[in-house]
């Protein structure tokens, strides 16, 4: 059986179950429909079975017969007329006028795939319910999703007044000198980073990736108490970083359920939470093409955090999030879900109260 062929079949299987949603309890076709003979025996039919219209019956006669090891033999003289009434009587000539309607053995599934059409259809029926939100559910997602867009800047229009980018990585020792190290940016007006940047590695900052990570960790570490390093990005990380957090915070005061904690709590949900919620936001802006966060006029590569003083173990995994969550392709409305869902979550530091005291100043 080819995959093609079963793929035929598969349709063919999952439309007879809508169409025997339009039967009634008798079996019966409703109004809609005018009743259709099975091919085979004359029986009512429901729908087309292996490329052919069929009533249950013979549906399940042409599978049994496909996959049975002996040969049918007809007693008479294989001319048998078959009938609702008589279908049982000959075998042979049965299996014989299904094949001449046009029922294709190729197209019997097996067992497993039989198992895995129904999987499929059980699961699809599960998501056809769920997919179904309540009013106040619906109401939820339009408050995220407004407060969402009310402080979610995808140009990054109002970052302004920020400490200039300096992607050099100096050494304490060369501070004066300005010693430039491999930055693909550097020296680069950034409307034409996106044009010049070649792609970050796809997978980790290892030491065969980066020019930037050819010493290990070991050697970082045993440069940096000798010498130590000035990071030059720093200064204008601290302030992207700023400016996206306090985004967070407008976007949290923006909901009421976490307007109506006391401002205690409220400071223990946005410190364990900032981070994940500013990843998220940034995600927003990650192309994985050039592996490059494009916000607004500013292009940010991953070394840039590296120049800032981060160090690969936690950079490693923070470019495959971004990477696998982008992949996803979410919507604006799960964007907005999910920084909910970080906001609120139970694995934060256990809260004080759930309702804030009247006249409480909240955060």
């Amino acid at each position: 059986m080819t995959r093609k062929d079963a793929s035929m079949q598969t349709d063919f299987e999952e439309l007879n179950v809508h169409n025997e949603d339009d039967m009634d309890e008798d079996g019966k076709v409703t109004e809609d429909e005018e009743p259709k003979a099975c091919g085979v025996c004359g029986d009512l039919a429901k729908g087309y079975h292996f490329n052919a219209l069929t009533c249950e019956g013979c549906k399940g006669f042409f599978r049994r017969a496909i996959k049975r090891s002996s040969e049918l033999q007809c007693p008479f003289l294989n001319n048998c007329i078959i009938t609702k009434s008589n279908r049982r009587s000959c075998q042979a000539c049965r299996f014989q006028k299904c094949q001449a309607i046009g029922m294709r053995k190729e197209m019997v599934m097996s067992e497993e795939e039989v198992l895995q059409r129904r999987t499929r259809i059980r699961r699809r029926k599960m998501h056809q319910a769920s997919a179904q939100i309540s009013p106040q559910q619906e109401q939820l997602i339009q408050e995220l999703v407004r407060g969402h867009r009310n402080t979610f800047d995808s140009g990054f229009s109002r970052f302004t007044g920020f400490r200039p980018m300096d992607r050099d990585l100096l050494e304490e020792h060369e501070h004066e000198s300005h010693l430039v190290t491999s930055c693909p940016f550097f020296g680069q007006p950034a409307a034409e980073e996106s044009q010049s940047e070649p792609a970050a590695p796809t997978h980790s900052l290892s030491c065969s990736s980066s020019g930037l990570c050819e010493s290990s960790e070991t050697l970082e570490d045993r440069k940096r108490k000798e010498r130590g390093f000035i990071f030059t990005f720093l200064p204008h990380l601290v302030d992207l970083s700023t400016y996206m957090i306090q985004d967070v915070i407008r976007f949290s005061k923006s909901l009421q359920d976490f307007r109506t904690v006391i401002i205690e709590d409220q400071i223990s949900l946005l410190k364990g939470a900032a981070f994940e919620m500013m990843q998220i936001r940034f995600n927003i802006v990650f192309d994985t093409a050039t592996n490059q966060w494009k916000c607004g006029n500013i292009i940010y590569c991953i070394h840039d955090a590296f120049r800032a003083g981060f160090q690969p173990f936690l950079l490693d995994p923070l470019f495959k999030f971004h990477h696998t969550l982008r992949k996803l392709d979410l919507q604006e409305e799960e964007y907005a879900l999910i920084q909910a869902l970080s906001l609120f979550s139970p694995v934060r530091t256990p809260l004080n109260s759930r309702l804030s005291p009247t006249g409480r100043k909240q955060v």
